[in-house]
């Protein structure tokens, strides 16, 4: 069992939605915290609701999906900090359109903010780790990337790859004392696109908190977890296992149930408000 206390942790995202309540479950195990995000206010809150919890945290404002300039901030961060003990690679961005209609500015910002990012982090921070023959890269993906969602097919894309990703990395790095783990969530409340959206998720697809992805990125760390499904309790959770086990098979399957759950809907109804401006895309 991996023992999280006194680690360092670097947190990309730390300035809003999943990030912060990662932040304070990290705080909650008396981790140091190094948080990325553009936003210095947002870095400056989560660190003050750290520092209430008993934790530490160090924030640098830096937009992660400037990959060429990431070397500068790694080395920055073990010369002023402390080397990365574990990764968090949670930023991510969605933009609901139609395949048709995205363009090369949304592709590039959705695969880069996604996938790439976590990429060039991860392989800067590696040579560190399999010196020291220890570490954790945990990558915040989602059940898009287990199933493609329609009109958010570049989103499912990049989060597809980040499973692939983590799945071959943790392969290629066995014995070498770092871990890898992919954390897919279903449906999320209290923040992201469920409430930027003000469209509800659909009621049998099931919805968890916010706390739920929290604590399961801690038991994922400790108990070096695979890949974890979310959903809203461990019934819903072996059902959507079983739902993508048979998709394997039969991928029509699974087209038809998202259909009767009205995924495809919700998401046609989030693309348009995208067309009309009617939210911020994250």
């Amino acid at each position: 069992m991996t023992i999280i206390t006194n680690k360092t942790v670097l947190l990309t995202g730390a300035s809003r939605g999943l990030g912060v309540h990662i932040a304070h479950a990290l705080a909650k195990e008396q981790a140091t915290i190094i948080g990325i995000s553009r936003s210095k206010p947002g870095l400056n809150k989560t660190r003050d609701e750290v520092k209430a919890l008993g934790g530490q945290f160090i924030g640098f404002t830096f937009d992660i999906t400037n990959v060429e300039h990431l070397s500068g901030l790694v080395q920055h961060i073990n010369n002023t900090v402390s080397p990365v003990d574990i990764l968090i690679n949670n930023t991510g961005v969605e933009i609901y359109q139609s395949f048709a209609n995205y363009s090369l500015k949304d592709l590039q910002s959705v695969l880069t903010t996604n996938l790439l990012a976590a990429m060039e982090l991860t392989r800067l921070l590696l040579p560190s780790m399999l010196e020291r023959g220890s570490g954790h890269i945990v990558n915040i993906s989602s059940l898009a990337g287990k199933k493609g969602v329609p009109y958010n097919s570049i989103y499912s894309a990049s989060k597809a790859g980040l499973i692939m990703w983590t799945d071959s990395l943790r392969q290629e790095l066995v014995r070498t004392g770092i871990n890898f783990s992919a954390i897919c969530p279903g449906y999320i409340s209290e923040t992201g696109m469920t409430v930027d959206s003000g469209l509800p998720a659909p009621t049998l697809a099931g919805i968890s908190t916010p706390q739920d992805v929290a604590n399961s990125v801690i038991r994922a760390i400790k108990k070096n977890k695979a890949e974890v499904i979310i959903n809203e309790s461990a019934i819903a959770e072996f059902l959507t296992k079983v739902m993508f086990a048979i998709g394997q098979i039969t991928p029509q399957f699974v087209d038809a149930v998202y259909r009767w759950i009205a995924v495809a809907k919700l998401n046609q109804m989030r693309a348009e408000n995208f067309a009309n401006n009617q939210y911020k895309r994250a």
